[in-house]
């Protein structure tokens, strides 16, 4: 009986781990929050400076927090160098 009650909580352990690791997500992977910033539907090429000045001033401050604060991580800011650039451009 002590084993399958020591299993089971193992096995309820991981569950809630994985699932608590598997919520924490970037800004930056978001493709409702980024799809304003390109102009394909890949998001690899950025719009002009003009246009994505005008989509960052629409996003919440909040919003635009958590963006530079993912462009501040060095691996997020490797993978998406381009989009980091011009945002702390225009807003940080």
């Amino acid at each position: 009986m002590n084993i399958k009650m020591f299993t089971m909580g193992a096995l309820a352990l991981a569950m809630m781990s994985g699932a608590a690791m598997a919520g924490s997500t970037s800004a930056l992977d978001d493709p409702a929050k980024m799809s304003p910033f390109f102009t394909d539907a890949g998001m690899k090429t950025l719009r002009s400076e003009a246009d994505f000045k005008t989509a960052w001033m629409a996003m919440k401050p909040d919003e635009r927090t958590a963006v530079l604060k993912d462009c501040g991580d060095a691996t997020l800011n490797k993978a998406h160098a381009d989009f980091c650039a011009m945002a702390k451009k225009t807003g940080g």
